[in-house]
């Protein structure tokens, strides 16, 4: 999987993402942290591992990749967030006119 193809919403999830994808679920975060908890995920600001992400204590069980695709996504810190406050859908500029130019 090329590196583009395995970047979700900032967050890289490199051959994990095919390791979990051919993984057999359910399978209990316990288990699942078992198996990847010490793999980095690459972000946009830096990384984190797999356990850091999802190590909030509570019982869950993942029924497929994409649910823990998911959890991931729900978890990560501010550091999968590339510029923050920017959009490229244009909007208002600063001084409350129009961002693009007349």
């Amino acid at each position: 999987m090329a590196p583009d193809e395995s970047r979700e919403q900032g967050v890289e999830f490199g051959p994990l993402g095919d390791e979990l994808a051919d993984d057999e679920y359910p399978m209990s975060k316990e288990e699942l942290l078992e198996r990847y908890g010490d793999r980095e995920l690459e972000l946009e600001n830096g990384s984190q591992t797999l356990r850091e992400v999802l190590d909030p204590p509570g019982e869950t069980t993942f029924d497929s990749a994409d649910d823990v695709k998911q959890s991931v996504m729900s978890m990560v810190s501010d550091e999968a967030i590339g510029r923050k406050k920017y959009s490229d859908r244009g909007g208002q500029g600063d001084d409350g006119g129009s961002a693009e130019s007349a």
